[in-house]
């Protein structure tokens, strides 16, 4: 066994993003503005497959899980799921990313199957503009769900916003309003450009350092750097139980820090979200008598996992739509 993967650039991987499926019941402006696509021909993988690929991560001294899809909510196994990867011996964090459409009801099971972070996608406290932006009407449904999860304990709840031009100061007061009560962690992602996008990227970008700007401006502070954060940029206000994080792939260091590989719901290894390799890990998932093969197979591809993605070039590689990969 492997006690840690380390890339041609001596980043340690360690953060497994596995997506269980690639449908998606919302119509987002920004990644399924015409709603899911007419399904793939691949099923998802199987509740076992994923056991035997969390596993071989494990053994590669991958420590953190986060299931995404798709919406991963939309299995009717998900808890089962969670459950599974949790269970792996050496697994220590297994994280969720969902559109909270679902999450009221399941926040409690999740929790009991060893569910220790959450993230929920919420671009909007407006409930006009988040049905304008997500296509849905169910705000007051997600805002339950995010009270679910921190009723039934779990210890890391983040609500993700999309960064788009037109968010108002007022958007932002409701946002630092929810951080003021609740210990969640708003993080502000920047919009990527991808194939799909291009026109309503170039309307709608708006830069993380604007909003920095406005929230320091207003006491928050940048918070130093812990293991495990990842790419995110951290900000506190001694006021708030919440805190703020940045995603900012434009950034010039963005990439220094990436300590992820992805798995796509086919069970294809991606190196990075917007490079071109996608290694097939499917046909070594079968059995476990394929764990060796399996953990050989992910080691060696690590060799070329690239420096940095080229979004600054307007290149996003062969994603063509976040909602494929998880983001």
């Amino acid at each position: 066994m492997t006690a840690g993967l380390t890339d041609a650039f001596g980043r340690k991987l360690e953060y497994l993003r596995l997506s269980v499926t690639d449908r998606c019941n919302f119509r987002c402006t920004y990644c399924l503005p015409n709603g899911c696509p007419s399904g793939s021909k691949d099923q998802p993988l199987s509740l076992d497959e994923i056991g035997r690929l969390a596993r071989a991560f494990a053994a590669l001294g991958f420590w953190k899980v986060r299931v995404t899809g798709g919406e991963p909510t939309l299995r009717r196994d998900i808890v089962e799921i969670i459950e599974r990867v949790a269970a792996t011996p050496g697994i220590t964090r297994v994280g969720l990313t969902t559109n909270g459409y679902r999450l009221a009801n399941l926040a409690g099971p999740l929790r009991r199957a060893g569910l220790s972070a959450l993230n929920v996608s919420i671009d909007s406290l407006d409930p006009t503009r988040f049905e304008q932006i997500t296509g849905h009407g169910k705000l007051t449904d997600v805002l339950a769900g995010i009270d679910a999860a921190v009723t039934a304990g779990i210890p890391t709840v983040k609500a993700n916003v999309v960064l788009l031009r037109g968010m108002s100061d007022g958007e932002l007061g409701r946002f630092i309003d929810l951080s003021r009560h609740l210990p969640v962690t708003v993080r502000f992602i920047e919009l990527m450009r991808t194939d799909d996008n291009v026109h309503y990227f170039a309307q709608s970008y708006l830069p993380a350092a604007e909003v920095i700007l406005k929230l320091a401006s207003l006491g928050w502070r940048k918070l130093p750097r812990q293991h495990g954060d990842g790419v995110a940029e951290l900000h506190r206000h001694p006021d708030h139980s919440g805190t703020f994080g940045f995603i900012a792939p434009y950034g010039k260091k963005f990439c220094g820090e990436c300590n992820r590989l992805r798995v796509s719901s086919n069970g294809s290894l991606k190196l990075c979200l917007f490079g071109d390799r996608s290694i097939p890990l499917r046909p070594l998932l079968a059995t476990d008598a394929q764990d060796h093969a399996l953990i050989q197979r992910i080691a060696s591809a690590v060799l070329a996992k690239p420096a940095a993605h080229r979004l600054d070039q307007g290149y996003s590689g062969s994603t063509t739509s976040l909602a494929t990969i998880g983001g």
